[in-house]
């Protein structure tokens, strides 16, 4: 176990029964993780499982409770946070939004990620404030983090919404709307590949990516937030976005909660 995990192990101390056992009500945490966000979950195992960020927080906390994990896979947000009624997981990493709280209560975020636009080419825009006009349209994959900023936020602009980032991409090209919204990180590469387009400096919001339970378990809710947050202060997090290599994955900043 690294170094790092033992020190948060130390600094929390046993975790209370109760808790272990609200987390465990298979008999093993289930930690519901979001294969679609390629900044938290990077690559996979040797057995096909995930590996990341994500995961890797999801293992530091099982250490820390010591109890079993199990990985719980889906292809996008939407269908993790769907789930919290479902009794499939006991912890979702999934990024904290005022849609899903209504079911899920949530930690403070351990990392965030910038969302923007892409221009098509021949844009006149510049800014991020120039977007949300009358007679724009945006594409923005549906049920995502920033997704749903978008849906309360955007008041003049018409957004098209598609099902995954491939698909919103198409849209975006086919229907020559006037701007992709995404993770930075993912337009980076979609300028790469499409000559004359531009990504636009700054951020309409940041993701926030954080650690939620159902409500059933709502009880274990301040001993995740204090591992969250001690997760922050002692560097697990900076260490395993190093350790995995990310661009475009910063650790949370204590500012206000911009996505919310």
């Amino acid at each position: 176990m690294p170094a790092t995990v033992e020190g948060l192990k130390a600094r929390l101390g046993p975790a209370p029964a109760e808790v272990r056992v609200a987390l465990s009500r298979h008999g093993k945490l289930r930690a519901g993780i979001n294969l679609s966000n390629f900044l938290l979950v990077s690559s996979r195992s040797s057995d096909g499982g995930p590996a990341g960020v994500s995961p890797d927080m999801a293992a530091a906390l099982a250490a820390c409770l010591d109890l079993p994990l199990e990985y719980v896979s889906y292809e996008n947000p939407g269908k993790l946070a769907d789930a919290a009624e479902r009794d499939e997981w006991d912890i979702g990493l999934v990024a904290a939004e005022p849609q899903r709280a209504a079911l899920i209560d949530f930690t403070s975020a351990y990392a965030e990620i910038e969302a923007t636009y892409l221009l098509p080419p021949g844009s006149p825009l510049s800014q991020v404030s120039e977007v949300d006009r009358k007679g724009h349209r945006i594409a923005a994959a549906a049920r995502t983090a920033y997704g749903l900023w978008l849906e309360r936020n955007v008041h003049e602009a018409e957004m098209i919404w598609g099902n995954g980032f491939d698909e919103t991409y198409s849209l975006f090209i086919d229907g020559k709307l006037d701007a992709l919204a995404g993770l930075r990180q993912k337009l980076i590469e979609d300028e790469a590949r499409l000559p004359g387009s531009k990504l636009l400096e700054g951020r309409f919001m940041s993701v926030q990516q954080a650690i939620g339970t159902p409500k059933v378990s709502g009880m274990a809710i301040d001993y995740l937030r204090a591992f969250v947050e001690t997760a922050v202060e002692i560097g697990l997090v900076a260490e395993l976005i190093a350790k995995h290599g990310v661009i475009g994955l910063t650790v949370a900043s204590r500012e206000p909660d911009r996505a919310a």
